[in-house]
């Protein structure tokens, strides 16, 4: 794959961002467009095509923790990095610095990575993806909530610890009816019982799964308006440099250096690492009311920016 095949994958996936987002900006579709199909994405789309890929996908003999330290050997750079730039070097409170490491550091693996991903190595670059998205949202919704929880206490002067059993039964709770959680076990379910999915079901299956992908990029356009691309700028430069450069860096060394992964995981693991910053950011930043400027910006400004950065490693990463 040459660099202008590679940008022949990337444009389409951003491209139909772009098309949502003028469509919002311009008053073809109202916002309530852009919030039904984002519904639609997560709670239908991508758990189908997530059930479909999991349940009968040929896996490769390998463990997954090389995979996984891999992606969270990067994600702590980023996260750590981050929020030492938000407290120390712009003197933001550690709540803030929280928020900023989530920001730096929560790639949007379901409505960008899965589009992305599927488009340039197709079904067999799912399964590396859902692999990781599998972890990524309960380890991520854990280490964000409990150092959220922490740093408030910190900044407020409150003494002793978080209630660590509160806080993992609140997420707990979350995780349980979680629509891609729910399609995990389902698809293990599906392959523990050997069971086939073919004929109707099967068609079914495909056509949600198809159509999934294009509504998910239409719909996050639509909603990129909201967060606004200028507004925290100061800021939301260093921490998206740091989620659209250092982290893929990272994630690709250690994946192809250290632990010598096959090439196709390595380029999945790094173009997931370069995609841009995602929505749960903000939900951090709205659930704790901090820092909602910084994370939207953050948000929108990686989403516009990432057509560059996740062309430059899906060319350097490619298998």
């Amino acid at each position: 794959m040459t660099f202008a095949e590679t940008g022949t994958t990337v444009l389409p996936v951003f491209g139909l961002i772009a098309i949502g987002f003028a469509a919002s900006k311009l008053g073809v579709v109202r916002d309530v467009v852009g919030e039904g199909l984002g519904e639609f994405v997560y709670v239908i789309g991508i758990p189908v095509l997530m059930f479909r890929t999991l349940a009968t996908a040929t896996f490769p003999p390998l463990s997954p923790w090389p995979l996984w330290i891999s992606y969270f050997g990067g994600v702590l750079v980023a996260w750590s990095l981050s929020a030492v730039v938000a407290h120390r070097l712009y003197g933001r409170s550690r709540t803030e610095g929280v928020i900023a490491g989530v920001s730096g550091s929560f790639s949007n693996l379901v409505i960008v990575g899965t589009p992305l991903i599927v488009s340039a190595f197709g079904e067999a670059g799912a399964v590396p993806l859902f692999m990781l998205v599998s972890v990524h949202l309960p380890i991520m919704m854990v280490a964000g909530t409990l150092l959220t929880e922490r740093a408030i206490r910190i900044d407020g002067g409150q003494q002793g610890p978080v209630d660590v059993p509160k806080v993992l039964k609140a997420i707990g709770r979350n995780l349980a009816t979680n629509p891609l959680i729910i399609a995990l076990v389902l698809a293990a379910a599906w392959r523990t019982g050997g069971l086939p999915l073919e004929g109707l079901p099967r068609t079914i299956v495909d056509q949600l799964g198809a159509s999934a992908l294009p509504a998910a990029l239409f719909s996050l356009g639509v909603g990129l308006r909201r967060y606004g691309l200028f507004g925290e700028l100061r800021l939301a430069l260093p921490v998206i440099a740091i989620k659209l450069l250092l982290m893929p860096a990272v994630v690709y060394l250690v994946a192809s250096r250290v632990f010598d992964l096959p090439p196709l995981w390595v380029s999945v693991l790094t173009v997931s690492a370069a995609c841009p910053a995602g929505v749960n950011a903000y939900l951090f930043a709205v659930r704790f009311n901090v820092a909602h400027g910084t994370a939207s910006n953050i948000i929108g400004l990686s989403t516009a920016l990432a057509v560059f950065s996740v062309t430059f490693w899906l060319d350097l990463a490619r298998p």
